[in-house]
């Protein structure tokens, strides 16, 4: 046999052993697809209800607990076994697996991160042979590997998922359900070969000039006396460049080039620049020329910096991306698994979860170390759509162990990854972990931020050893990706709460002191890789996992209770409704309330984070990334997309702040003293403040238009001025006392309620919005609806509504009654004057459903 071959594995049977609630002793179940895990088979079959309903999570847990096994025959041909080499490739294993093939036991797994490969010619016979995976329980094995070793602290889950190298989110975690899959999770192949490619390196290194030098590094399987060829091509097809016979040294071959700037197309962000894609062919040949193997993927060319400079009038460095010379302002999201049941992930899926972030306006996103090292779809559709990707090591919320063992599977898991994903344009930072070094800090455990040359094996925070010594070496080896020791992480000797390094986990809001969300601007940090607010999910969601049950269909019910995982949610929801509005504990209006409440405080970070954006030297905060973009299940979370892929209003609020050209205002009240020894005597100014940002590449003149309205009268107030907004920098537009609002010298006094709208023109066209009002919401007293002027006119194509009003409104979410509609826009602020068009797709000429502050529901 001379050409490489590959077949994947089909036609498997499932079984519990022993016999139980999943299958009758001896009986085996055929699957449905492959690759599988266990939950999935049953669910088709019916035998356990679903988890995501009600509370049936709680009825399939022994399913984790419970050992089962998989089987197929493999027929092979005497050609398939005449060639020198025949391997069973299982791609993943989930998690505790003893592979036996006619009998014998050729491989055993504990780790479900890692690939393996066996060689297994001697093991096969022509005819049909029985491949037999059994799994043993995750869960059972942990609880003994922690016995035999040691219990450790955590956030999130039981113990003992510290010693599996297993998706940590399957123990639960404060968003997500406990479902203990198992199974083989990742396809099963048998590839027959001469020799093969055993390693496709490919490194490219773009100047600071541009200018490209690539060098592809290729091992092979033996030191068989052949050839290799290499070639290029570019995104529409056309050849590069070729190297049609680049000669094999001692089982490797090395072929280096270069261009020099202009003379290939570089890969961008989305936003700033195109997505050129360029694919890679290695073939191997033996001497007389024959094919033996081949090995394609795509790749691109790209500059990617961690810039960690001085900054202007602040203290700390910077921490940001800087792409082919090009600082970019992240905004993005935190990645979650985005299924409970990952077999059930499509590339379909993928690309509709990715697509989302990138209508989103987002040009980032965060694999979060908790999950899974994701499928290759996910990178090469950030590659295609021009999503950076910040990629955790999987390891979150813990003290790690680092016995041998589990430090000789990291390291393998590590390497296996590495290699995956190095070629990737949009992977840009390798990050150790996630929050362990915060967990480090809260338990008191030994981390003396100056120490540069211990172990640390034996302190009490060993996995420092891996975070410090193996992932660094193992990503510097094998890639040219940045890589950075935990998220968050500041570096310097500073402790991670610092917010003049590295990145920060701003948790002030909702955790921690449980800040208002109008102190965002007190809490930034140089890159903020986490920060969040919950909010209840579309109502149709809320009523598919209460299964129809509407004694249920309360804030307060059990299952409501029970789909919402973090500690003290009800105290904290409630916390920042009681603080910022008048509400309701009908469900329907507890669910926009929420959802207001959520897209209120997220814009807000962006809006004021952006703003510290402020050019070079001035880049205060340069990212936001928001926990988070998904869910596994549905949930009532902090995610800005629910598990159906239904945005929620913060989806849409955040993705207005993030636009090319933004506006942003805020007011605030200064207290004067008539002097030092008084407290009765005092006079209140409301000052505001304007800004604007501008993402792209060139300066902009633009006209600031400010129309401010007295919401208890026909006051208005309006100015307008010529201003130009500063190329990829926020821009300072005005500081000056608020409109209409009388200074106080009592707090008798109650302020005016001025609503401020700020708009961004470019000739006809608004570049930008946003209307300020007075907060707290709660203090406002609403007109009376039939005194609003609101108008919601279907256009003639059925798929659009124009909104318009004499009175601002605050918070519009639009809906319908039936099938759902794909909007364009919610939570929708509209003035006087400002008529606003959102598509509806979908609509179909049906009535729309509107909810705001004021409604008369709270």
């Amino acid at each position: 046999m001379n050409t490489a071959t590959s077949k994947t594995l089909t036609d498997w049977c499932f079984t519990q052993l022993g016999g139980g609630d999943g299958t009758k002793d001896g009986e085996w179940l055929k699957v449905s697809s492959f690759p599988t895990t266990v939950h999935v088979e049953l669910l088709k079959l019916k035998k356990i209800p679903d988890p995501f309903v009600g509370l049936h999570e709680w009825d399939v847990q022994w399913v984790g607990e419970a050992e089962w096994a998989f089987k197929t025959t493999i027929s092979v041909t005497k050609e398939e076994l005449a060639g020198p080499n025949v391997d069973l490739v299982f791609d993943g294993l989930d998690t505790f697996a003893t592979v036996r093939l006619n009998g014998k036991i050729i491989l055993q797994t504990d780790n479900q991160f890692i690939a393996h490969r066996v060689p297994v010619k001697s093991d096969l016979h022509v005819g049909d042979n029985e491949l037999l995976l059994y799994f043993a329980s995750a869960f059972l094995k942990g609880r003994d590997i922690e016995n035999a070793h040691e219990k450790y602290v955590l956030w999130n889950g039981d113990s003992s998922r510290l010693h599996v190298r297993k998706a940590q989110y399957n123990y639960g975690w404060d968003w997500g359900p406990i479902l203990m899959t198992i199974g083989p999770w990742k396809p099963i192949k048998l590839e027959t070969y001469k020799t093969r490619i055993t390693d496709l390196d490919i490194r490219s290194l773009v100047s600071e000039t541009l200018d490209v030098n690539l060098t592809a590094n290729i091992a092979f399987s033996d030191e068989y006396p052949g050839f290799a060829s290499f070639t290029l091509k570019k995104p529409d097809g056309s050849v590069e460049i070729a190297s049609e016979k680049i000669p094999i040294s001692s089982g490797t071959a090395k072929a280096p080039f270069q261009w020099k700037a202009g003379e290939l197309q570089l890969w961008y962000p989305v936003g700033y620049g195109a997505q050129p894609l360029y694919t890679v062919e290695v073939v191997l040949f033996d001497p007389n020329g024959t094919v033996l193997d081949r090995k394609t993927h795509k790749t691109a060319f790209r500059r990617a910096v961690i810039v960690q400079d001085k900054l202007l009038g602040q203290d700390g460095l910077t921490f940001l991306f800087e792409i082919n010379n090009v600082r970019i302002f992240c905004g993005g999201s935190n990645w979650i698994p985005a299924d409970s049941f990952l077999t059930t992930m499509t590339a379909e899926r993928y690309r509709a979860w990715l697509q989302l972030i990138v209508d989103g306006n987002q040009n980032m996103v965060r694999v979060w170390g908790g999950g899974i090292y994701e499928h290759d779809d996910f990178y090469n559709i950030c590659d295609e759509l021009g999503l950076l990707v910040w990629q955790d090591f999987m390891f979150g919320c813990g003290q790690y162990p680092a016995y041998d063992s589990f430090v000789e599977s990291v390291r393998e898991e590590a390497i296996q990854n590495v290699k995956r994903l190095r070629h990737h344009p949009s992977v840009v930072i390798f990050a150790g972990n996630n929050e362990d070094y915060q967990v480090a800090e809260s338990f008191n455990l030994e981390l003396d931020y100056s120490d540069e040359t211990s172990d640390f094996r034996n302190t009490n925070f060993p996995a420092r050893y891996i975070y410090e010594r193996v992932l660094p070496a193992v990503v510097n080896e094998h890639s040219d990706v940045y890589y950075h020791r935990g998220s968050p992480y500041s570096g310097f000797g500073k402790r991670t709460t610092d917010r003049t390094y590295g990145d920060i986990h701003q948790w002030n809001v909702w955790h921690g002191s449980q800040e208002p969300w109008h102190n965002w601007d007190i809490l930034s940090g140089r890159f903020v890789s986490e920060f969040g607010m919950q909010g209840y999910p579309n109502i149709r969601t809320v009523d598919y996992w209460l299964g129809g049950n509407k004694a249920e269909r309360s804030p307060q019910s059990r299952s409501n209770t029970n789909h919402n995982k973090a500690d003290g949610f009800e105290r904290r929801i409630e916390l920042y409704l009681v603080e910022n509005f008048k509400h309701s504990f009908e469900i329907e209006s507890y669910v926009y309330y929420t959802q207001v409440m959520q897209a209120e405080t997220l814009a807000s970070a962006y809006r004021l984070w952006r703003r510290n954006w402020g050019g070079r030297g001035k880049e205060y905060t340069a990212g936001a990334l928001v926990w988070q973009i998904n869910d596994c299940w549905p949930v009532t979370s902090w995610a800005i997309v629910d598990y159906f892929l239904r945005p929620k209003p913060a989806f849409f609020t955040i993705a207005r702040e993030l636009r090319p050209f933004t506006v942003g205002m805020t007011r605030k009240e200064k207290k004067t003293f008539a002097d030092d020894r008084s407290a009765a005597n005092f006079t209140i100014t409301t000052v505001l403040e304007i800004w604007g940002t501008n993402s792209t590449l060139s300066d902009k003149t633009v006209t600031l238009e400010v129309t401010s309205f007295d919401l208890d009268s026909d006051w208005i107030d309006k100015w307008e001025k010529e201003v130009t907004l500063a190329a990829n920098a926020s821009t300072e537009l005005h500081s000056g006392k608020l409109a209409g609002q009388p200074d106080r010298t009592k707090l008798s006094e109650v302020p005016k309620t001025i609503v401020v709208s700020a708009r961004l023109l470019d000739n006809e066209s608004v570049l930008a919005r946003y209307s300020n009002w007075p907060e707290p919401f709660k203090f406002i007293h609403y007109p009376p609806i039939e005194n609003l002027g609101l108008k919601v006119e279907v256009g003639a194509d059925g798929e659009s509504v124009t909104l318009s009003t004499k009175k601002p409104i605050k918070g519009i979410v639009l809906d319908v009654e039936g099938d759902e509609v794909k909007w364009s826009d919610q939570a929708i602020d509209l003035v006087p004057g400002d008529a606003q068009t959102v598509q509806a797709v979908g609509l179909k000429g049906r009535d729309v459903k509107v909810r705001f502050l004021g409604d008369g529901t709270a």
